[in-house]
């Protein structure tokens, strides 16, 4: 096989020096691998086998678990520190979890590759991550759709929330206004204004994929903002 651009979206310890880690292809999707080798002392491997720096590799085996060959390092990880390296960690989780192995996601490659350069950035990560996710719910087919579920129009006027199992959205409170809901039907994922509710979109539509068990990663994100907040006087 050609060598394939990568990123490393998780690893853990297999076996005595080898790892288990789950990767994100540009062709193959996630893909799950043996990496041998790499938890050996000295091992180059080990130094390029790091989250968010890009990869060229190559594997074998046929069937879902595959045993790495070529790896490559393609370039510097990205530096990620503080909420920046949060949501690196959401997204790597996110992907971990929700992506079929081996199903093709180029357009959610794309927006992954995207995102890392954006993460050092404040005004930049919060709308790279909302396009990141919104690319994983289209390509897996479960993206909102910004209609009531008999496929009308919202009215400006009120007030909506998702509905999971249409993946339209019914009147409720408090709920996000129709006005804010069209807006984001238009693609507007990246004005600052829209920041809270893209985010509360995007995090009802994917609920259903990622299941009860929690995320690791905005647990952490709970954690630093409760750090950051002011103590009450």
């Amino acid at each position: 096989m050609q060598p394939q651009p990568a990123f490393l979206l998780h690893k853990r310890p297999y076996r005595e020096t080898s790892a288990l880690v789950d990767l994100l292809t540009l062709e193959h999707g996630r893909v799950r691998a043996v990496a041998q080798g790499v938890q050996r002392p000295g091992s180059r491997s080990r130094g390029r086998l790091q989250p968010f720096a890009p990869l060229h590799l190559t594997w074998v085996g046929q069937g879902e678990l595959k045993r790495l060959r070529l790896m490559e390092s393609r370039g510097s990880a990205a530096l990620l520190a503080g909420e920046g390296l949060l949501c690196g960690l959401y997204a790597n989780e996110l992907l971990t979890r929700v992506l079929p192995i081996e199903f093709p996601v180029g357009e959610v490659f794309a927006f992954y590759a995207s995102l890392l350069e954006d993460l050092p950035r404040p005004d930049k990560r919060a709308a790279s991550l909302r396009r990141l996710e919104v690319a994983v719910l289209e390509a897996l087919d479960c993206q909102p759709r910004f209609t009531d579920p008999d496929g009308l129009a919202l009215d400006p006027q009120r007030r909506y929330r998702f509905d999971a199992a249409s993946r339209a959205f019914i009147p409720g409170e408090p709920g996000i206004d129709g006005r804010t809901l069209r807006l984001l039907a238009g693609g507007d994922w990246g004005d600052p204004g829209l920041g809270g509710p893209a985010k509360a979109v995007t995090r009802a539509a994917l609920a259903p994929l990622l299941g009860s068990r929690p995320l690791r990663s905005r647990d952490l994100m709970r954690q630093l903002a409760a750090r950051r907040r002011p103590p009450p006087n």
